[in-house]
């Protein structure tokens, strides 16, 4: 709750634009420009309508008239977009590159030529026109974002061709628009005025530009949730929906994300009006606060931790896959770090299994062989004859070092703990099935042949990757572990059983975790800096390194009770 800005905090378009009038009022402007720079994916036509009515603008200009033409700008992004419906290259483009020089300067005189009025420019590369004398920031989530590319409400910015496929959709997004994007946001969130929040259709919320930061700092100096969302998927389970509460879809459920801050938003309470803010808002704006001075040096502004879950209980295998090297996600895609990963079995049902690693003595091109002729459909690939298949049980914990073949079978709720770059996954074999689509989904042999680390074999996967637990400390009544993840890779993991209060430090980096057992835990403050947070089982939280140190305690129906707990942060 952020109670000293409740006042500086508005929603609807009719009182939004009032705001905006008394500012210009206010500064008793003969004329005024109100710039408002937008987030690709916002619903320009819904602002231009809902301000209208106040601001009665004398003149509109749409920023993106001086864009360059959508061929200029594919031909222009085509190298990073490759012909790969998953994979490109991460783009390094500013927005001033995609406008034309000339163009802007005709709008420019447009602006000039009026003497008095209201005049709002709008678009991404509004401000490339002018900064106006009041300026908006319109910003939005990229799960909303995706939503929107599903309805086929939006397709990319500026493309010649109104992309069909989702998934190309996506790759454009996140390779080449959210980069460009970001970029921008970072260079101007300081000479904005207000803030936004555009993601629900016909109800924005505006905050000052003091109201927004003072939500960022109070979030990174407090235990927080991401606001969490669910999809379905072809192997997708019954675990979710059940113990999530969440609505029967049509589909069953299998990923769940509450711990992915390039995706998931934030809700800040301003008094009784909730704004919802993409939460790498905070990661760009409060870094060092929020991940901390080593993993900031590191890593830059770039949450690096990522916790989701992966539904297969009554439903069905995930892709064979494997994860790319460092060297060649780096050399192939441009990702300065890479996907390693683990899974935490967060729930089992009987006969629950892992495929991990590779069976010992196999030939590899055999393999590589049998895996692209189970592409064509002439024949079933074999898997159980290259890789290991082991039983998973609750608690179960098996690492994933990048070049690891793995997948989760059947029967597992597993609680996915990796680094960030979550789209970089070579699929190697899909089970002969289709995607919800009815489309085969993107399988990446060839990719996954140059990665493939064909030396972890059964003896190396069984003592290196699997059940790898260790007692690091213990008093009466807790016990901490450390289940990982492997030393090959950046994240550490522990795990606590306790039935008291166990103090936690943060080292140095900020940590990600997650209530495996119990139903309830309180994280407390030792010094009195933050209220009390309650989490619940199977809710992922987050506690920022600016938090020395604090406590988690059973509480609610789990106090007494020994509960656990996993916790995620970057290894020093």
């Amino acid at each position: 709750m952020i109670w000293k800005w409740e006042h500086e905090s508005w929603s609807g378009y009719e009182a939004i634009g009032e705001t905006i009038t008394a500012a210009i009022t206010e500064k008793r402007m003969k004329k005024a420009i109100v710039v408002v720079e937008c987030y690709p994916g916002v619903r320009q036509d819904e602002i231009l309508e809902g301000l209208a009515v106040s601001l009665s603008p004398a003149m509109v200009i749409r920023a993106e008239e001086a864009a360059l033409e959508p061929a200029e700008v594919d031909a222009k992004v085509a190298r990073y977009m490759t012909d790969d419906r998953v994979f490109g290259y991460l783009a390094p483009f500013q927005i001033d590159e995609f406008y034309n020089a000339d163009k802007v300067e005709d709008l420019r005189s447009q602006l000039a030529a009026l003497d008095e009025g209201i005049i709002v420019v709008i678009g991404f590369g509004a401000t490339l026109i002018t900064k106006g004398d009041i300026l908006i920031y319109a910003d939005l989530a990229r799960w909303e974002i995706q939503l929107r590319y599903r309805a086929k409400e939006i397709g990319n910015w500026r493309a010649v061709h109104r992309e069909e496929d989702t998934l190309r959709l996506y790759k454009r997004g996140y390779f080449f628009e959210w980069r460009m994007a970001d970029r921008q946001k970072r260079s101007l969130f300081n000479q904005m005025d207000y803030y936004l929040d555009t993601n629900v259709r016909n109800e924005p919320k505006l905050l000052s530009k003091q109201a927004l930061f003072a939500g960022l700092s109070q979030a990174a100096s407090q235990p927080f949730r991401l606001v969490p969302y669910f999809d379905p998927g072809v192997w997708g389970g019954t675990w979710l929906e059940a113990n999530i509460d969440l609505p029967p879809k049509q589909n069953p459920y299998a990923w769940g994300f509450d711990g992915v801050p390039e995706e998931n938003s934030l809700y800040f309470q301003y008094g009784s009006l909730r704004v919802e803010v993409p939460a790498i808002n905070l990661v760009f704006f409060e870094s060092i606060k929020l991940l901390g001075e080593r993993v900031y040096a590191r890593f830059g502004a770039e949450f690096p931790i990522r916790f989701d879950f992966l539904d297969t209980i009554g439903g069905q295998n995930l892709s064979l896959q494997v994860h790319p090297t460092a060297d060649y996600i780096r050399e192939q895609f441009g990702m300065p770090y890479t996907q390693d990963e683990s899974y935490y079995i967060l729930d089992a049902a009987p006969g629950a299994e892992v495929y991990l690693g590779l069976k010992d003595n196999i030939d590899p091109a055999a393999m590589l062989s049998d895996l692209r002729n189970a592409q064509t459909g002439e024949s079933t690939f074999p898997a159980k004859d290259y890789v290991n298949v082991y039983p998973a049980a609750k608690h179960d914990h098996f690492l994933i070092p990048a070049g690891t073949v793995h997948c989760s079978g059947s029967g597992c709720m597993v609680l996915e703990i990796s680094a960030t770059p979550y789209i970089f996954t070579f699929k190697l074999w899909d089970w002969d099935r289709l995607g919800l689509d009815g489309r085969p989904r993107p399988v990446h042999v060839d990719h996954g042949a140059n990665v493939i680390q064909w030396n972890r074999t059964t003896e190396w996967t069984t003592s290196e990757c699997v059940g790898r637990i260790q007692t690091v400390a213990e008093g009466e009544g807790w016990i901490e572990e450390r289940t990982g993840l492997h030393e090959l890779e950046f994240i550490e993991t522990r795990r606590y059983w306790f039935s008291v209060p166990v103090v936690h430090k943060s080292n140095g980096s900020v940590h990600m975790l997650n209530l495996i057992e119990g139903d309830e835990a309180t994280v407390e403050s030792l010094d009195g800096s933050f209220e009390p947070f309650v989490v619940r089982f199977a809710e992922t939280f987050i506690v920022p390194a600016s938090i020395s140190s604090y406590t988690i305690k059973p509480s609610g129906s789990s106090e007494g009770k020994t509960i656990g707990l996993i916790k995620a942060y970057v290894r020093a």
